[in-house]
Formats: structure tokens, sequence, C-alpha cells
């Protein structure tokens, strides 16, 4: 048996990074409600009646990366980010009167042959209703000429992402319209030691509002510190299940 070499004087092993509950947060559930507005009130209204099945057929948003129109999306399908990235586009159905699409800038030819009988159907069966979002309006879409023209048969909407000068504000608001309380120095703490955009920062609201209801205190910056330090729960043994289970 060959024995391990003893260390160099001096030397260590290197120890593993340390996670913090930042490290470990978990993109929440794409939802309405856990979308920050800021200027987007009237788009969000929009797909909230869409999303009762009230409206018109054809809803297109536009923006940039980063936006929320894709989070917004996934919201109404019920999906992760993700998973609506890699949905091929949806094959109509009697049964179903939702339809959202994603990236319709990034459709090859068969991608927009697709959606173009989508949005075909769409249109004759009342009731239905189909969402689409890309990078521009659709007039500036390098897309088939049917399908471009039929994009922007209903409502289009920009999504104006959340200025860093704003953000505070709509973190703010996001905060009280979930009964929070929050005390006035956590959200400029929050814009000075962690990742500037909207989706981490809702996150981690959402991660600590839980947090703070467990141990029944405000959201506070010392609270704050207090969770970021969390360590990760030691993962079971192996043969081992977690109790209750």
């Amino acid at each position: 048996m060959t024995l391990p070499l003893p260390l160099p004087t001096g030397l260590a092993l290197p120890l593993p990074p340390r996670q913090s509950a930042l490290d470990l947060l978990a993109p929440a559930q794409p939802s309405l409600d856990n979308f920050v507005p800021g200027a987007n009130g009237a788009l969000l209204a929009a797909l909230r009646a869409a999303q009762a099945g009230q409206g018109p057929a054809f809803v297109h948003l536009w923006g940039p990366p980063g936006s929320g129109r894709s989070h917004l999306l996934a919201a109404l399908q019920g999906s992760t980010v993700a998973a609506l990235a890699s949905a091929p586009v949806p094959a109509f159905t009697p049964q179903r009167t939702l339809y959202v699409v994603d990236d319709v800038h990034r459709l090859d030819a068969s991608g927009q042959a697709a959606l173009f009988g989508l949005q075909n159907e769409v249109r004759q069966h009342a009731g239905s209703i189909l969402l689409t979002s890309a990078d521009r309006p659709p007039a500036q879409l390098q897309l088939r000429e049917d399908v471009r023209t039929r994009l922007a048969w209903g409502l289009v909407f920009a999504v104006h992402p959340i200025a860093e000068a704003d953000q505070a504000a709509a973190l703010a608001a996001y905060a009280r319209a979930r009964g929070a309380r929050v005390d006035d120095e956590l959200v400029p703490y929050m814009l000075t030691r962690l990742p500037r955009d909207m989706r981490t920062l809702v996150a981690v609201l959402d991660a600590l509002d839980a947090y703070a209801l467990a141990q029944q205190r405000a959201l506070t910056v010392p609270l704050l510190r207090q969770w970021l330090q969390q360590k990760p729960a030691p993962a079971p043994a192996a043969g081992t299940a977690p109790a209750g289970q």
C-alpha cells in the first residue's frame, strides 16, 4: 500500500471556498407578483388581463436582455426562464387559450413558419391570446413580413429596465406591496453590497422576508448580514434520507 507523502512544512491544503446564503440563492419562480414594474405599470395591467383571458388576441413585448420580458412570459406560462428559452413554438389546440413565444427574433425559418400558423389559429379562435417577445419592436425585426406584421396587430409594449437611480424607490415600493417591515437603511445597503441586477435584488428581498418572518424580526441591515453569513446545511450521509421521508 502506498502511503500519502507528508506535506512540506508550512504548507496546508487549500480550503474550499466558503459559500454564503447569496451563493446558494435559487432564482425565484417567475410570477407577475415578483416583477418590479417601475415604469411598466400599463404593461403589467395588460398581462394580468391576458392571464384572466381578457384583452386583445396579440400582445408583443420588446426590450433589451435583462429588461424582464422573459420573466413576464415565463410567469404567464408557469415555467422558468430557462425552460421557456428552450421551448419550441407551441402548437394550437382548442383546449388551450394562452400561448407564449419568447425571443421571436431568434426563430429560424421553421420556427417562423410555426409562429405564422399559430398567429392565424389564434386570430380565428375567439378567446385565444398569443404573447410574444423580442429584443426590438416588430417593425425592426428581421423576420418574415407576414409574421412581423402580425406581431403588431395587437398591443405592443416596450419593457423599460429600471435605471440604477430608480432601483431604491422600486425595491422599497415592492417591499411595501408585500407588507414587509423594511428599515430605511436596508435598501441603500443592499444596493452598495449586492449585485445591482433587479432579479438578484428581488430574490434576496424575498428570501430575507421569509427569513425575517421565521425569526419574528423586521427587515434590517443586521438581519441581512446574519442571513448572508448562514452556512449551507450539510448534505445527508450516503444511504440516509432526510428526516420525515
